[in-house]
């Protein structure tokens, strides 16, 4: 795979050389077990797989070129990098303006860029409506994207999902970028709309069987459906498509799901013809991070640590899977970490930010799980790491560890 070029700021002495040792014992990755770091009265199990992805690293390669490509021009983003607020405040600091927020409310007025500024796409990608904006102010769209390939790869799957004359089904949080961005491209070849979860899903699947009448279909899935839909012949074929930072395996429930409904109605002999395959669009990073966050279940535990952007729907997907077994606290960065007693951490439940005391236990040794989402650079995971380790006088130094 392509070794990008990442500035120095995001690489780390310890998480890094743990991945690159991992890597070359496990070049096919089929050990999802985490690595065990015991510094005496703290030990760690680090995930298999987590941090900066290929999508990610592809990003901010080509926003720092930007940046020393341009020098003395104005320089947007349309939105965040990336879901972590590290990396866009150190884009921010260099002078990158972003045009809309993570929710495509906008900051700043389309009447006051021009053809002489340079505007960035985001990993996220982007609608089709503001390309043709971007296009008819004399803006490059294509020099600046930093469209994930596999977001490209879902949208060129609905396309042709589309060409087929299925309806395209999105797995996504209709408010997110990427789910923006796939819903804009899709409905140009194909009727579309966005189911959020499995409990969603079971509700369109009663519309497909007819348990439901189709008019509840425009009041649940209002603001998610495309243009002129027509329940009574868009739901006849379907394909799955997702949002890459959704839950694989609720991906796959959601596709499984509508297939199971498709059968019951048509017959299995006429599936082929109802119902397409489409588990080609999961992320190959989102199924290994979180395979590896299911690796990290099948240990013991005190606590666990997720860190990432609290916006970031891959890391908080993490969170959740963490949840179920460890005392889970999600961080996005050592500064919330603000004593051996006190830990400021984002409650996904609530979406909001609480202070919990004592969450470190009283004893002789404590095991901390320990992962990140896919835009977290190294470099933080370490900074939590030794962060924590400070509090323990009597730990190993992590010179010379590995």
């Amino acid at each position: 795979m392509k070794k990008f070029e990442i500035p120095n700021i995001y690489r780390s002495s310890i998480i890094s050389k743990l991945k690159e040792i991992r890597k070359s014992e496990d070049l096919r990755k089929k050990d999802f077990s985490p690595t065990e770091l015991d510094f005496g009265p703290v030990k760690f199990l680090i995930a298999r797989h987590f941090g900066f992805c290929y999508g990610v690293e592809n990003a901010i390669e080509i926003a720092y070129k930007t940046i020393e490509e341009n020098s003395g021009k104005r320089i947007f983003l349309l939105s965040e990098m990336i879901h972590n607020p590290v990396v866009n405040l150190d884009l921010q600091s260099q002078g990158i303006q972003f045009i809309m927020d993570t929710y495509g409310n906008q900051l700043i007025s389309w009447a006051e860029i021009n053809s002489d500024d340079v505007v960035i796409i985001p990993a996220f990608g982007t609608t089709l409506e503001v390309e043709h904006l971007l296009n008819e102010k004399g803006i490059d769209t294509l020099k600046y994207n930093t469209t994930c390939p596999f977001v490209e790869k879902v949208w060129t799957r609905a396309e042709n999902l589309g060409n087929e004359n299925y309806t395209v089904v999105i797995h996504g949080k209709a408010k997110h970028e990427e789910t923006r961005a796939t819903f804009s491209h899709s409905t140009r070849n194909a009727p579309s709309v966005i189911v959020r979860d499995i409990k969603e899903a079971e509700f369109l699947a009663k519309i497909i069987l007819g348990d439901v009448i189709k008019e509840e279909f425009y009041n649940f899935f209002d603001g998610r459906y495309s243009h002129g839909f027509d329940v009574k012949k868009d739901l006849v074929r379907v394909g799955v498509v997702n949002q890459t930072t959704m839950l694989a395996t609720e991906t796959q429930a959601i596709a499984d799901l509508l297939h199971n409904a498709m059968i019951k109605k048509y017959g299995a002999e006429n599936l082929k013809n109802h119902f397409a395959d489409t588990r080609d669009t999961l992320c190959y990073a989102t199924n290994d991070n979180q395979s590896a966050t299911i690796g990290l279940l099948g240990w013991e535990a005190d606590l666990a640590i997720v860190i990432g952007g609290y916006n970031s729907s891959n890391t908080t997907h993490l969170v959740e899977l963490l949840e179920g077994k460890f005392t889970t606290y999600f961080i996005s960065g050592a500064d919330k970490i603000i004593s051996d007693i006190l830990i400021s951490h984002f409650d996904v439940s609530l979406r909001k930010e609480k202070i919990t005391e004592y969450f470190l236990p009283q004893k002789a040794q404590i095991t901390i799980a320990l992962t990140s989402g896919a835009s977290c650079p190294d470099a933080v995971v370490d900074e939590v790491l030794n962060k924590l380790l400070s509090f323990y006088e009597n730990a190993k130094s992590n010179e010379g560890y590995l």
